[in-house]
């Protein structure tokens, strides 16, 4: 069990963290924020400084919880539309790195956090803006169209022989 002065490091640290993240999520007009993204992840790593190794049963259960939190921020708009997908995850991504933090890898849980900014913000970080798969996408022709094509290919070359 951690001394009251890590685990108080562990949930400022994990605070600061989810912070950072809700604030970029904040900036993109996102449904959750940084006053979500903190309390998420530094109440995983509470919860997780506390009882991982008496209960490691309750970390699953802070994974599940925050799952009706990422359920949450995604809707169905118009026309079948899906949104809030990226936030959704990036929620379910910051209880996993309070739980890193919560287990006492403060470096983990700060790298992670930076990994997740870069990806969050990869359209918007020049030179890194060929890593968005969104440039390449009308190169390439989508899965769902796949069997249509297929289909259409072999009408015109008639029946199998």
């Amino acid at each position: 069990m951690p001394t009251n002065a890590d685990l108080a490091v562990r949930i400022v640290t994990a605070f600061g963290l989810g912070f950072v993240v809700g604030f970029e999520r904040s900036v993109r007009g996102s449904a959750a924020g940084d006053r979500t993204f903190a309390m998420v992840c530094a109440a995983a790593a509470a919860v997780t400084a506390v009882v991982a190794r008496s209960s490691p049963q309750a970390v699953a259960g802070v994974i599940t919880g925050v799952g009706f939190i990422g359920a949450g921020v995604v809707f169905h708009g118009e026309g079948g539309l899906i949104t809030g997908i990226t936030t959704a995850a990036a929620v379910f991504s910051i209880a996993g790195i309070g739980i890193v933090v919560g287990y006492g890898h403060l470096l983990g849980g700060v790298l992670a956090t930076g990994l997740m900014l870069v990806v969050l913000e990869l359209r918007n970080i020049p030179g890194l803006r060929r890593l968005d798969a969104r440039r390449y996408q009308s190169r390439f022709r989508e899965d769902a169209s796949a069997p249509a094509e297929l289909r259409r290919r072999r009408a015109r070359s008639g029946p199998p022989a």
